[in-house]
Order: C-alpha cells, then sequence, then structure tokens
C-alpha cells in the first residue's frame, strides 16, 4: 500500500523531532540530487562570487591608503600615491561589477536547469504513481506543488541565494579586512553581534512556524479554489455559492493573519538590525574619534572602519528577506519531497513476463482485497474469465464491482491471492504487455484537448488516419464525426465539451477499439447516458465485444443483455453466476432485479 497519509500528514505544522528530522534528510536529499548535475557551474560561480566580493571590500582600504599617505605626499608634490589609489579603486569597482554580473547570469541558469529538472520530475513521478495516491491526493494540492510550492523555490534560487552568498561573503570579508586595519574596532563590531545573534535567532525561531503555517494556509485556498471551479456543476446546482464564499473567505482570513503575524516579525527584526548598526557605527566614531586625538589611529583609517562598519550591516536586511523566501522554498521542498518519496503501491515487476499475445482467460485465485486492514472489500473468492466471454457484473452500489474490475485492471494488486492473465500473474507481467492486453473505459470518458482524431489515437499512438476512421466507423462514430465542423481534425474543447456525452463514450469505444486488447473493461460505460445515446452506443458495443473478454459494470439490465454470463455481487461476494436467461428463470437477485427493472419500462 501507498503511504498517501504520510503525504497528508506534511499539512501539519506540528511535527515530532523525529518526524522533522525525516524531513529535513528527505529535502536534503533532494537538494543534493537536483545541484549534482550541475556542481561544476557551481564551484565556477563560488569562486566569482568571492573574487567579486574581495573585489568590493578593497574600497575603503583603498581610502584610506588614499588619504594617510597619499594626501601628504601630494602635499610634497608627489601624485602618485593618491593616483594609485584612485585608479586602483575604479579597478576594483569594475572588475567588481563585471564579475557580478557574470555571476547573476551563472546563477540563473543553475536556478533554470534545477528547476526543469525538479517540475519534469514531479510531472513525471505522480503520473507513475498508483491510483490509490490519486484517490488520495486531491488534485487542488498537486497542482500546488506543480505551482506555487515551484514559484517558491523558483523565487529563493533567482534572488534568495543571490542574496545570502553575498551577503555572507560580504559580511566576512568586511569583518576580515576591518580586523586587519584596525583591532579595537572589528573589537566594538564583535561586541554588536552578540544582541544582532540574539535577535536574528528570535526571528528564526517565530518565523520558522509562521512561514510553514502560511504554505499551508496557501495550498488550502489553491486546493479549494480548483475543487471549487472543477465540481462548478454541481456548486450551481446545489447552491452552494453562499457556503463557498463563507469558506473561502476564513481560509482568505486565515492566510492574511498568518502574513500579518510575518509582517509583524518583520517590524520588530528590521528596526533592530537598524538601531544595533547605528550604535555600533556610533561606538566606532567615539572609541576612534578619541584614538585619532591621542595619534593613536589616522584618520584615513578610522573612516574605513566606519566605512566597513556600516557595510556590514547592510547586507542583513537583504538576509532577512532571504529568510523569508527560504522558509517558504523550504517548506515547499518538503512537501514536494513528501510527493517524490511516495512509492507505487501497484510497482513494476523487476523481472517482467513477457506476453506478446494475450488470448485473454482472466482467474481469480484466493482473491481477498482490503484498502486497509479494517476494511475488506473483497473476501476470499476463486472466478474463472474464459477467453472470449463477455461478463456482466450486477449488484447494488458498494457491492465491490469496480474494485473487482480494477483488479483486473491491476490498478491495484489483491491484499492475498493472485489474479492471472493468461496463467501469469499480472503482478509479473510486462507493463507494457498488461496495458496492451487489458484496457478501461469508464463512465467519464476523458477527452483530452485536443483533436478528435488525437483522442481516438490514444489507444494507439502510432496508428494511421485510416486506422483511426476504421476505429471510429466500427463503434458507429464516423457519422457523428464527419458532421463536426472539421471532421476528425476538430478541436473538441476542453474535457470534450464540444460533444455530447453519448459522442464523447463513442469516442473512447472507438479509442479501445483502436487499441485492440484482450481483455475490455467497461465500467459503467452507458450510465450517464440517455435512451436515444445508450441505443446509439449499444450498436458501438456489438463491434466493440467481438473477439475479445469482456467485463461489463452496468446498472442498467438493457446492457446485460449483450453478456454471455452474469455474476450478481453483494457485500463483494458473489451470489449467483449464470446466463441472463438462466438467472431471470430464476427466483434469485438478479431475478428480482429483472422484474424490477422491466416494470419501469411499463
Amino acid at each position: 500500500m501507498s503511504t498517501v497519509t504520510g503525504v497528508e500528514g506534511e499539512e501539519r505544522h506540528d511535527f515530532t523531532k523525529a518526524e522533522s528530522r525525516h524531513i529535513r534528510q528527505r529535502s536534503l536529499r533532494l537538494l543534493g540530487s537536483l545541484l549534482r548535475p550541475v556542481r561544476a557551474r557551481l564551484w565556477l560561480t563560488m569562486a566569482i562570487v568571492i573574487v567579486s566580493t574581495g573585489a568590493q571590500v578593497a574600497g575603503p582600504a583603498l581610502i584610506a591608503y588614499g588619504i594617510d599617505r597619499g594626501l601628504p605626499a601630494l602635499i610634497d608634490g608627489d601624485w602618485m600615491p593618491v593616483g594609485f589609489a584612485g585608479v586602483a579603486y575604479l579597478l576594483t569597482g569594475a572588475a567588481g561589477a563585471f564579475l557580478i554580473a557574470w555571476y547573476i547570469r551563472l546563477s540563473a541558469r543553475i536556478s533554470q536547469a534545477v528547476l526543469l529538472d525538479l517540475r519534469t520530475r514531479v510531472f513525471l513521478h505522480t503520473q507513475k504513481l498508483s491510483l490509490e495516491f490519486h484517490e488520495s491526493y486531491t488534485s487542488g494540492r498537486i497542482i500546488s506543488r506543480q505551482t506555487s510550492d515551484l514559484d517558491a523555490i523558483r523565487e529563493l534560487l533567482d534572488e534568495g541565494i543571490n542574496q545570502l552568498v553575498r551577503g555572507a561573503l560580504y559580511m566576512s570579508f568586511t569583518g576580515i579586512a576591518l580586523a586587519l586595519l584596525d583591532w579595537m574596532s572589528a573589537l566594538v563590531l564583535v561586541v554588536a553581534l552578540v544582541p544582532l545573534v540574539v535577535l536574528t535567532r528570535w526571528f528564526q525561531t517565530r518565523s520558522q512556524r509562521l512561514f510553514r503555517r502560511s504554505r499551508v494556509a496557501s495550498a488550502k485556498l489553491i486546493v479549494h479554489f480548483v475543487e471549487t471551479m472543477t465540481g462548478i456543476r454541481a456548486v450551481q446546482a446545489f447552491r452552494t455559492e453562499k457556503r463557498n464564499e463563507r469558506e473561502f473567505g476564513d481560509l482568505v482570513e486565515d492566510y492574511r493573519d498568518i502574513n500579518a503575524k510575518v509582517i509583524q516579525l518583520f517590524g520588530i527584526y528590521d528596526p533592530g538590525l537598524l538601531l544595533i548598526g547605528n550604535a555600533c557605527v556610533a561606538a566606532v566614531l567615539v572609541v576612534g574619534g578619541f584614538r585619532v586625538v591621542d595619534g593613536q589611529l589616522a584618520i584615513g583609517v578610522l573612516l574605513a572602519a566606519l566605512l566597513y562598519t556600516k557595510r556590514f550591516f547592510d547586507p542583513m536586511e537583504d538576509m532577512a528577506m532571504f529568510y523569508n523566501g527560504y522558509q517558504s522554498a523550504a517548506s515547499a521542498l518538503e512537501k514536494i519531497s513528501g510527493v517524490l518519496e511516495e512509492e507505487p503501491s501497484v510497482p513494476d515487476p523487476i523481472h517482467p513476463v513477457d506476453l506478446w499475445t494475450a488470448r485473454g482467460r482472466v482467474r481469480f485465485e484466493g482473491v481477498e482485497f482490503a484498502y486497509t486492514p479494517d476494511r475488506v472489500v473483497l473476501p476470499r473468492f476463486d472466478l474463472d474469465v474464459p477467453a472470449g466471454q463477455t461478463i456482466a457484473l450486477v449488484g447494488s452500489t458498494g457491492a465491490g464491482k469496480s474494485t473487482l474490475a480494477k483488479l483486473i485492471a491491476r490498478f491495484y494488486d489483491p491484499s492475498d491471492g493472485v489474479v492471472e492473465l493468461d496463467g501469469v500473474d499480472l503482478r509479473r507481467l510486462h507493463p507494457k504487455d498488461l496495458r496492451r492486453a487489458i484496457v478501461m473505459v469508464t463512465q467519464e470518458a476523458y477527452l483530452f484537448s485536443g483533436s478528435v482524431a488525437d483522442n481516438i489515437a490514444l489507444g494507439k499512438p502510432d496508428a494511421s488516419f485510416e486506422e483511426i476512421v476504421a476505429a471510429a466507423r466500427a463503434v458507429g462514430a464516423h457519422e457523428f464525426i464527419e458532421s463536426l465542423p472539421n471532421g476528425y481534425d476538430t478541436d473538441v474543447n476542453k474535457r470534450g465539451g464540444r460533444v455530447s456525452a453519448g459522442q464523447r463514450q463513442l469516442i473512447s469505444f472507438a479509442r479501445a477499439f483502436l487499441a485492440d486488447p484482450a481483455v475490455l473493461i467497461l465500467d459503467e460505460a452507458t450510465s450517464s447516458l440517455d435512451i436515444p445515446s445508450e441505443r446509439l452506443v449499444q450498436e458501438g458495443l456489438q463491434s466493440l465485444l467481438a473477439d475479445r473478454t469482456a467485463i461489463i459494470i452496468a446498472h442498467r439490465l438493457s446492457t446485460v443483455a449483450i453478456a454471455d454470463r452474469v455474476l450478481v455481487m453483494e457485500h463483494g461476494r458473489i451470489v449467483e453466476d449464470g446466463s441472463p436467461a438462466e438467472l431471470i428463470g430464476g427466483s434469485g437477485r438478479f431475478a428480482k432485479l429483472h422484474a424490477a427493472w422491466r416494470d419501469s419500462l411499463v
């Protein structure tokens, strides 16, 4: 089984220490795997930023040299020291600007490469995850992983890392230069670091919790919006707009309150930084002034010390903003790494068995299935479906019909027992052979954006146009397709909104016919159709089911008439098994269902 519950737990923000440590380690592993392919460019970028920062930090020392050495020499008629200081200052400034521009270009390329890799990984991995994951993990949350979470990481890589690296190096180099220039001024700066560290630590501990809550609140907003828009028909049909407005308003208020608290934190942190920085500059000025008067310190050195002290605090605000982006990105990376850590509950076989030509015999041997240990859906049972037989599954809602069909399609694996195709355990069958041999058509009949021909070709991507048309003719879809504005090239629009429900179903039948599976599963394929549409689809079914094994799940007993064999299910068990005529002539569950259906037609 999948560990979906573990991922859902990450929407909480009250982790245990062990959970937090596991999440951090998982995120760091993901980050390391993303950076590994670009490590050569990373080292080059680091070298460039070190040299450029060194060039920038050299400025105040050159000014001190120009004042203390250049001005006395200039009075004596020697302009060389002043000229040297001026030219050196200009060259270091130009070199720093050029290297920073180079650094920005390199870091942008690295961030785009990392984002492309991560975005692709999330898409490919979520495609591979089993149906259980997608049924448990809402579409809104998946969209949030691909949008707001990746945007947070993009902002960190594009701007945040730049602020952190340059800021940290600039502060380090500035502190070293100040210590080399005047150790007493550096000592004043060290004393000022104590309240700076206390203030920063206070900010970090509080903002970490708030930023994680902010990410959760943002994700909830996206989920609510996506689910409301996706289910807009139900929203308008049941007039839930007001209730949705209240719920969305509560989510917006929660998100606003969290962001307000974040702003309050910055309202304390930023002025605190400014106060500490100004106090430190004032202390250096007072201490240095007395030393200049006593002749212990040159005035140029004092000026350079003041510039270094002031510049030391300049990156702090940018680094505080980096921490803002870092917390958002770290929280986003935690959630994305959680998705990428998910393992398919239906894994591909390690040593797959090939089945090039499937006949279509399906067999259940001692099969039991439970979604959770305390929720057994299918108690242990056996079933043998000969190749080419059409089976109709009938029963009340929740009887286990769709679960049985999903086991045949291997959307799930049985908790116990074996499901076989032509004597091969589905868990050992090569995935390509499995998907080629078994096809499921659901009542949703999902159509993707694109042409009608593209949607039919989904069953066989390399099919020629002639094969696509032949498949449409075989299921009775050719006539209505030809009547569309552009025939087979007509764009069906989002989710097939340009064609009716019956037409969408016929297109899905043509898709299945083109795939030519040995086993075809129809899961409530006609339940959403009106009577004229159903008759149109029934004609297509005759061609679709010929010469293949078919499993039909149907509430409408009109569909059951074309079956060779009917299985009546109740509470996960097969309670009746026989031909339609045999069961109708009996006194069991199916006979009662058929009589009630016949009476409803009168």
